[in-house]
């Protein structure tokens, strides 16, 4: 099969795979006090042994990225903060009671939105209140996503002397017309500012977002993103496809179609990417970080302890992960709840000391065997199967795979299934296969759901 075709056939709607079950398949009405007791148990089991896993969703922006699909509320009025702040730690004190002792945590990350949109002083309120109340696991990571326009010494110093060791800034695309498209002007210097502060402050990891597939991106503009990047000697590149969903991103519809590159084009740009990457000494790890050899995120690959959740790529194998927040989404390894998306919505519940979770699911048996394989599959790029699913894989699992091999995507034996080289580009569709509630689902309604793999 040519190139093109390839690309052609493969080019379809497909989930991420932060979570499996994939949201659309959470129940709309699930039962808070269920939730309350799933987090419960877990965090009896998890406490003891691995700490748990706090991610802060902190929604605000300056202005609107069009590109964005992330919950975010668009305000210049920084007078938000203190209000909303409250309603995060209305929402810790509620987990507080169900966890009946002090928590152990393991890895915090601060994700948006912008979390710089907060200051200094409201962000150090905010994480004495729940650090000041914790104790910090021996390998703890905390880290936190940044804005190159509006992060601060100030900001980079106070997050730095409550523990956080890591920012990532979202720098997307160098070029101004580029930049021009989706609403982001950010010279190259802004980044470099930030990057330089963050090293002087004792910042051990500096990590950059950057995005292949946006409006008049070509081979030479993303070249000249990628080569002034490098220059800056980041310690890890997450290099994300775009996800055009206009029908739920209202700010992507203010793009033309035709200005985004083509299924092919964007391969290319993807494709010269990660030979610039390669051609300086990073590491390509999962289906979308690239890292030097030293960063911690490679030696998780090599000894087989890289793990995935909604946070992306990481080191830590807490059990349990806490989303607070609004539209912020927690794990329990057997269940997932995700809180209310809507803004007023989750003050009203937190200001009624009520948990503001709105959907989720509790995994069967079987769910959890297969969200191991494309955790697996996700992370290290082989999964071996068990021998009680074998009925299932033949049945559903089996053709797919069988077809991805025809086409040189996977190495497949009756024990277990790997990705090629070839394959690695390809990660998402090998991941479906293993999918079984998508494998039902029809295929109008995946198109209306997920972005398209390439």
């Amino acid at each position: 099969m040519t190139h093109l075709a390839l690309l052609n056939k493969y080019n379809v709607p497909v989930p991420r795979y932060t979570s499996y079950p994939t949201i659309p398949f959470w129940n709309e009405n699930m039962h808070v006090s269920q939730w309350r007791k799933a987090f419960r148990d877990q965090f009896r089991i998890a406490n003891g042994t691995e700490g748990m896993s706090l991610y802060i969703h902190l929604p605000f922006c300056e202005s609107l990225c069009t590109y964005c699909g992330c919950n975010k509320k668009i305000t210049t009025n920084h007078g938000v903060e203190i209000g909303y702040i409250n309603a995060l730690i209305a929402e810790w004190a509620i987990y507080c009671e169900l966890m009946e002792e002090v928590p152990v945590i393991r890895e915090l990350h601060l994700g948006g939105g912008t979390p710089t949109f907060f200051s200094a002083e409201n962000l150090n309120a905010l994480l004495k209140t729940i650090l000041d109340n914790s104790i910090i696991h021996s390998t703890a990571n905390f880290s936190f996503e940044g804005h190159p326009n509006n992060t601060t010494g100030e900001q980079l110093q106070t997050l730095f002397d409550l523990g956080f060791r890591r920012v990532s800034y979202g720098v997307q695309d160098n070029d101004p017309v580029v930049q021009k498209a989706i609403n982001r002007i950010q010279p190259i210097e802004q980044v470099k500012r930030v990057t330089e502060i963050a090293r002087e402050i004792g910042y051990n990891s500096v990590n950059y977002d950057l995005i292949y597939g946006l409006p008049f991106q070509t081979l030479s503009s993303i070249r000249k993103t990628l080569e002034d990047c490098i220059s800056l000697h980041p310690d890890r590149f997450a290099f994300y496809s775009y996800a055009h969903v206009p029908w739920t991103s209202k700010g992507q519809r203010l793009f033309d179609q035709n200005d985004l590159p083509s299924a092919e084009d964007k391969m290319n740009l993807y494709q010269e990417g990660a030979r610039i990457f390669k051609a300086n000494n990073y590491h390509h790890i999962g289906m979308d970080h690239f890292v030097v050899p030293t960063d911690d995120l490679l030696h998780a690959l090599q000894t087989g302890s890289l793990n995935r959740n909604f946070m992306g790529y990481t080191t830590q194998h807490a059990n349990l992960q806490l989303g607070i927040g609004v539209s912020a989404i927690s794990d329990t390894s057997h269940a997932f709840a995700q809180n209310s998306k809507s803004l007023h919505d989750y003050y009203r519940l937190v200001n009624n000391k009520e948990l503001p979770v709105i959907k989720g699911y509790f995994l069967n048996n079987q769910d959890e065997r297969f969200k191991k394989y494309i955790l697996d599959i996700s992370c290290q790029g082989r999964t071996y199967f068990n021998e009680q699913d074998n009925e299932t894989l033949q049945l559903f699992t089996f053709p797919q795979l069988r077809q991805l091999e025809l086409d040189g995507l996977v190495k497949l034996n009756v024990q277990h299934v790997e990705v090629t080289e070839l394959g690695k580009s390809f990660i998402r569709n090998i991941c479906m296969a293993f999918d079984l509630h998508l494998l039902n689902w029809s295929i109008a309604d995946n198109k209306r759901t997920y972005s398209k793999a390439i």
